[in-house]
């Protein structure tokens, strides 16, 4: 990992070791990191402990090699996962980069249970991307040049079924984010990737009844 990520994971080591055991977490990459989890809910007068532990840039790789302090030091009630749209690349991992992603999630999902058996695991849907905003340039096109609808839904299809085989909830919170091209509203991203807070504000409206339940 970059020094960026190690930076954040150090933080996150010292916080778990006053965090409050069998509480509510959010983790995964940054678009958990980014997600203003803690202040919506409060808006919304849910007053449960919520914890994030996204880490930007994180792949499916570094979550697993860092579980302990990302997800299961915390023995969390309740998980909120969203992982592996950094493993949607040509580099390291050519055109098994699908594989790899699955196999990984899969492992996430055996060794939450495997520790953590009372955990409720929520998988999340990745979001949908724009590769078409009039601000974006060559790089970043190529850099997210696969996160096309075609091979979002087919990641999506099989996080659910890998939800379902492990018995853990799959909540796919995009049917109000995309546009006509299936692709993510522009007025939701800065990047093509990365959403504003009106996003994750219809992201919080789909997943509040499993917060609370």
């Amino acid at each position: 990992m970059d020094e960026l990520k190690d930076i954040k994971l150090k933080n996150y080591q010292y916080l778990n070791e006053v965090a409050i055991k069998g509480e509510t977490l959010f983790t995964g990459s940054s678009l958990m990191e980014l997600f203003p989890i803690c202040e919506i809910a409060r808006s919304r007068s849910i007053d449960d402990i919520i914890y994030n532990r996204g880490i930007s840039g994180l792949n499916t790789d570094e979550f697993l090699q860092h579980i302990h302090p990302l997800l299961l030091d915390l023995q969390p009630a309740k998980v909120f996962i969203n992982i592996g749209t950094n493993d949607m690349t040509e580099d390291p991992y050519g055109d098994q980069w699908f594989h790899h992603m699955t196999v990984n999630i899969r492992q996430i999902l055996e060794q939450t249970l495997a520790i953590l058996p009372h955990t409720k695991i929520h998988l999340m849907a990745f979001y949908p991307a724009n590769l078409h905003l009039p601000w974006q340039t060559p790089a970043s096109i190529q850099w997210m040049k696969l996160r096309t609808p075609e091979n979002l839904d087919r990641c999506n299809q099989a996080l659910e079924e890998i939800a379902k085989t492990y018995g853990c909830h799959f909540i796919n919170c995009n049917a109000d984010l995309v546009d006509d091209r299936k692709e993510q509203k522009a007025e939701h991203t800065y990047d093509g990737v990365h959403l504003y807070a009106n996003a994750y504000l219809k992201v919080f409206e789909v997943l509040e009844p499993y917060l609370l339940h």
